[in-house]
């Protein structure tokens, strides 16, 4: 017999973390979910939605045709209420539709960011990365690491690739950052909404009527070939772009902070020459650290049978990755950074299935160069303020740092 909690009584998601442990997921979370994968919780609507925390059964609905990304069917536990209000406005794409549509979308995408073009970046990536490093160290201590180095390198590398201009970043990174938070209003939604994609709208007819070597050169030239339409192509594009620079950009801020926080595991990522362990490391990072601050979103289709519960058609399901990457079944004393994990890989801080992040290569390698140069080239790199007077993005959908002071 199930022992989820009536619907009735679903607690508030998404919920706070422990004071003091910003690296946990909230307690509150925990409790409700020790004993079993799935459990009910109450959103901003009033909905009560399925919440999936254990690895194997987000797997296993992540690779259920069953599961929906489609935002426009009833029932759809969207993020917030801005989210929901522009759902009639967002042209579909890899990020709201299911195969077979998905799979022409995403086909179109993937090119800029298979393995072999991603490796071939790296020399690039050090260069950026040794140069922003440079300009740290030539400036005023402290200094905050997400200004110096965090947030600009993915945006440098997503803008060169993408070909959106540089010196716009301001623009895209700020209008993004309101439309992540938790609360946004659907007037806020809108207007930061309609702002980014009326940006990519023009840079997509720019690029179709004189193309360049870049990505959306590429994804404009599909336009020109009637393949899509250019609505299609700016929310490509808009959705390269915003995933490209936040996700990694906070990634970057928050396990450094952590790092600083075990010197010796610090060390082993810091002294090692095998680039074997500097990947293992970093999968072992995006293991223990949770990026995606409220889960992916999906919605049944039809009924499905799963860990002694039934999801009813119709009904929300929301993706807890975090909690999955914590799954003590999967990963012994997960609530331990070892950066010598041996199943570090298997987390699911990328998703799982056909909807498993495009750009998850280009993240891993920024990764592995930055963390590798910063403890390197700074090995006296400590924390500016105490660990309390750090601000955590608790109110947005990505997690991270706002400032990291850092000094050495």
């Amino acid at each position: 017999m199930s022992d989820v909690l009536p619907e009735a009584e679903a607690p508030e998601w998404p919920m706070p973390r422990a004071a003091g442990c910003p690296f946990d997921p909230p307690p509150a979370l925990r409790a409700l979910t020790d004993d079993k994968p799935l459990a009910r919780v109450r959103i901003w609507d009033g909905s009560t939605p399925w919440i999936v925390t254990g690895h194997a059964a987000q797997r296993t609905l992540l690779g259920d045709p069953r599961v929906s990304v489609d935002e426009r069917l009833p029932g759809f536990p969207h993020w917030h209420e801005g989210m929901a209000a522009a759902v009639e406005y967002r042209p579909r794409s890899v990020f709201n539709s299911d195969a077979p549509e998905h799979t022409r979308y995403r086909r179109i995408m993937t090119g800029p960011f298979t393995l072999k073009r991603v490796e071939a970046l790296r020399p690039t990536i050090q260069k950026i990365t040794d140069d922003l490093i440079d300009r740290m160290l030539a400036g005023p201590k402290p200094a905050d690491l997400v200004e110096a180095l965090a947030l600009p390198l993915p945006t440098l590398m997503i803008s060169e690739l993408l070909g959106v201009p540089y010196e716009d970043h301001d623009f895209f990174q700020e209008n993004a950052a309101r439309g992540i938070a938790h609360n946004v209003s659907a007037e806020e939604s809108m207007r930061t909404f309609g702002a980014l994609n009326g940006y990519l709208v023009q840079l997509v007819e720019k690029k179709a009527a004189e193309p360049a070597d870049d990505a959306l050169s590429d994804i404009a030239a599909r336009v020109n070939a009637g393949d899509i339409t250019v609505a299609e192509a700016a929310m490509m594009g808009l959705g390269l772009l915003i995933a490209g620079h936040e996700t990694s950009a906070n990634m970057i801020g928050l396990a450094t902070a952590a790092l600083l926080e075990h010197p010796e595991q610090l060390a082993l990522l810091r002294d090692t020459d095998d680039p074997k362990v500097v990947a293992g490391a970093v999968e072992e990072l995006l293991r223990y650290l949770g990026i995606i601050h409220g889960g992916q979103r999906r919605i049944a289709k039809e009924d499905i049978e799963i860990a002694g519960e039934t999801i009813r058609a119709g009904e929300g399901i929301i993706i807890e990755l975090f909690s999955a990457n914590r799954d003590a079944d999967v990963f012994p004393e997960p609530d331990v950074m070892d950066l010598r994990r041996a199943n570090a890989r298997h987390h699911n801080a990328f998703g799982f299935g056909i909807h498993q992040c495009v750009g998850q290569q280009l993240a891993r390698v920024e990764l592995q160069i930055v963390y590798c140069t910063l403890f390197r080239r700074v090995p006296t790199l400590a924390l500016a303020v105490e660990r309390d007077e750090i601000q955590f993005k608790h109110d947005r959908l990505a997690y991270g740092v706002y400032t990291l002071p850092v000094t050495w």
